[in-house]
């Protein structure tokens, strides 16, 4: 297997996409941001100091999915179709946890736009929470489903997809 970002002599390139057929393309992309039981009551009561901490990441990571060509150097600028968050407070976490949906019709996947989407989420989240707790930690970030195109479906183990 070769590395597809790289050419016969090793140089970085943008993949040439223009012979791959245009498909319905999905991804899932999951992570979660670990607090402490007391930060977790901030989002659960909605009285944390900038507000509405869900809403708000929620819109940072669709803004990001958006924009991920422009933040991952070898991307393609892609016509996202939709994106969905779903941000979950989880008491047995205790934390927050985040799935992202991404799709598009096109000929590349939107694996990257996905996890994208989760890390621009959970770094809201922590910005939004850093002034109650600087120890969250941000976790577990991967693609859980990626379907569509050439590869076909790719569905992580242990995932609920």
């Amino acid at each position: 297997m070769s590395l597809s970002h790289f050419d016969k002599d090793g140089q970085a390139h943008m993949v040439d996409v223009s012979d791959k057929e245009v498909t319905d393309r999905i991804a899932v992309a999951e992570g979660c941001v670990v607090m402490l039981p007391e930060t977790l009551d901030y989002v659960l009561k909605g009285t944390a100091k900038k507000g509405d901490v869900l809403g708000i990441a929620r819109i940072a990571g669709i803004m990001a999915a958006k924009k991920t060509s422009d933040l991952i150097p070898l991307c393609h600028p892609l016509p996202i179709t939709k994106v969905t968050l779903d941000l979950e407070p989880d008491e047995a976490l205790p934390g927050v946890r985040i799935r992202a949906t991404v799709k598009t019709s096109g000929q590349t996947g939107v694996e990257m736009e996905a996890l994208t989407a989760v890390s621009a989420a959970a770094l809201t989240v922590y910005d939004m929470l850093k002034a109650v707790e600087k120890s969250m930690q941000i976790e577990g970030i991967r693609v859980v489903l990626k379907d569509g195109g050439k590869s076909g479906k790719y569905e992580a183990e242990g995932s609920a997809s």
